[in-house]
């Protein structure tokens, strides 16, 4: 019998009628480990005599037709699956020399040779790794619920082109000067938040506040993650175009802020689309994507000292190692900080050294008076 160790936990790995046969135990007594493993191939062999049908592993097609579509249209946001989700899943799908493979056949090799396809296809590097990561995260959920012992590594393709330009003071002012309404207004809530565009067209009403905070807040109710869901204080520009806005739209109680005349009655990723290239034309600055606006807001908070752990609550990440890369110490902050370590290391000395100079005098007066 194999059984091994992976941390605390023990597997079971041996090969029946040619096929190697791994899984977790999810046991940390090793005696119980074993009685798993016989229990395993007793099973196996049993099914082999009629006893016990074997179970089937299904193809990866099937397998994203029976459970991972509807799981993953269930658990997450509508946008996250119609934008992302469903048209990866389908281009996945449609590639019959990876879609038809048994999960436990998919290899690496094969994610690479299905993305060799897509790029030949003349997608950008990002739109590949896309279809790669939900590929991915199909292989995982297989492991979570136990259909597979472990999944292939699907290694991204490199240089991928991340949307981190970051829009200039002088741009800005010419851009908002050249931007109609209600684009404007929209990019001032963008570039003075850091909010995700997306949030930005589902912000209502009801979830503004003008007396919370020295100008008010915002609380984004929707987004990608968890972590999403948080509240922003209002600069002052952003009150003033929120409140021209509330005042325009008659004062509504509740009610989406950006309202459209689209399916989801509110601002969409199109609605902007020609208005933001006008004003990218008139005003000469360098090309860039509203969600730019986002990036150059958390720049400009870690360049101005902002600590990771805050600029992750305010952007919103899930993870401070998204924020990092906006935080950049400068020298003067980093001599700053060793000097106050130093500071509290000299008070901690000196204390120590009076403490010790104490218990001498004390000492040396109990041997005087002896």
């Amino acid at each position: 019998m194999s059984i091994f160790k992976r941390g605390t936990i023990y597997w079971y790995k041996f090969t029946f009628n040619g096929e190697a046969i791994r899984k977790s135990t999810r046991q940390k007594n090793q005696n119980i480990a074993r009685q798993m493993e016989a229990a395993h191939r007793a099973a196996l062999a049993k099914g082999e005599v009629g006893i016990r049908q074997k179970e089937s592993i299904p193809t990866l097609a099937d397998f994203i037709k029976s459970r991972v579509s509807s799981r993953l249209e269930a658990s997450t946001s509508t946008k996250t699956w119609i934008d992302y989700y469903r048209p990866n899943l389908g281009t996945i799908a449609s590639y019959a020399p990876l879609a038809s493979q048994r999960l436990d056949k998919v290899t690496s090799e094969k994610a690479a040779d299905f993305a060799a396809w897509r790029k030949s296809k003349g997608l950008q590097v990002s739109s590949v790794n896309s279809s790669l990561q939900v590929l991915r995260r199909v292989l995982r959920l297989a492991v979570e619920w136990g259909v597979l012992d472990h999944a292939p590594r699907i290694k991204m393709l490199p240089g991928e082109r991340h949307r981190e330009h970051v829009v200039m003071p002088d741009e800005e002012v010419r851009y908002l000067a050249a931007a109609p309404e209600p684009l404007a207004s929209v990019a001032v809530v963008l570039i003075d938040t850091g909010l995700r565009p997306d949030e930005c067209y589902r912000l209502q009403w009801e979830s503004i506040s003008w007396t919370n905070g020295r100008n008010g807040t915002l609380l984004v109710t929707h987004g990608k993650t968890a972590a999403a869901r948080r509240v922003l204080p209002m600069t002052p520009r952003v009150r003033q175009v929120l409140e021209a806005h509330w005042k325009a739209s008659g004062c509504p109680v509740e009610g989406w802020v950006w309202s459209a005349p689209t399916a989801s009655d509110h601002f969409e990723k199109s609605t902007l689309k020609k208005q933001h290239r006008k004003a990218l034309r008139l005003s000469r600055v360098r090309p860039f994507v509203l969600y730019s606006l986002r990036h150059t807001f958390l720049t400009r908070l870690g360049e101005s000292g902002c600590d990771a752990w805050t600029l992750a609550r305010i952007a919103g990440h899930s993870s401070t190692a998204m924020s990092a890369r906006y935080v950049h110490p400068s020298e003067d902050a980093v001599l700053a900080a060793v000097e106050r370590l130093s500071g509290h290391n000299f008070g901690h000395t000196t204390r120590l050294a009076l403490t010790n100079a104490r218990a001498e005098e004390n000492i040396n007066g109990d041997s005087s008076i002896s």
